[in-house]
């Protein structure tokens, strides 16, 4: 069970941006407040399938950052390469 605390107007993310995920049968996602801190802030416990994602909104936020960043300096990478072929390929014909 992962056991976090959350204030006012902060999120938690369950699943993911970028995957079909599904919950297996039977499995369900089970939420308790563990404990109430003060009159802003509770203490959540959730239980879920280690298939499914949980995260802080901040965490969850810099992992679509970061797969993002890498995803465009893999495009980047991508087409530098195919720039480098077609350089080759002209030089060679000429």
């Amino acid at each position: 069970m992962l056991v976090l605390s959350r204030g006012k107007n902060e999120v938690i993310t369950i699943g993911a941006h970028d995957r079909d995920v599904t919950i297996p049968a039977g499995q369900p996602i089970r939420i308790a407040v563990i404990e109430i801190r003060s009159a802003d802030k509770v203490r959540l416990g959730i239980d879920a399938p280690k298939e499914i994602p949980v995260h802080r909104k901040e965490v969850y936020d810099a992992i679509v950052k970061a797969e993002e960043e890498a995803k465009g300096e893999a495009k980047e990478a991508g087409e530098g390469g195919e720039e480098g072929e077609k350089e080759s390929e002209s030089r060679s014909a000429a």
